[in-house]
């Protein structure tokens, strides 16, 4: 995903959705790019049932933390993680 940052926010945000998607089940993420790598996710999912906040964030981080390593990463913050269930 190193090329993401060279074609703009809209495919970090596109990358998110389909890097949450791929490990959440049924999610519907909508992502709210700051600026500077900075975003805000609000993932509403089914999986999410009967999980503590804790593990609901621990899945969304999972997910997208390839997106985050590293020095030239393309998401350097995670500024809002809103999640609830459907």
């Amino acid at each position: 995903m190193d090329n993401a940052t060279s074609e703009g926010p809209l495919s970090i945000a596109n990358a998110l959705k389909q890097a949450i998607a791929r490990s959440v089940p049924d999610a519907e993420v909508e992502v709210i790019s700051s600026g500077g790598g900075h975003y805000s996710l609000h993932v509403r999912s089914p999986a999410f049932r009967d999980r503590s906040t804790l593990e609901r964030h621990r899945m969304v981080y999972t997910a997208i933390a390839p997106l985050m390593a590293g020095d030239t990463a393309p998401v350097h913050a995670i500024d809002t993680l809103k999640t609830a269930v459907e």
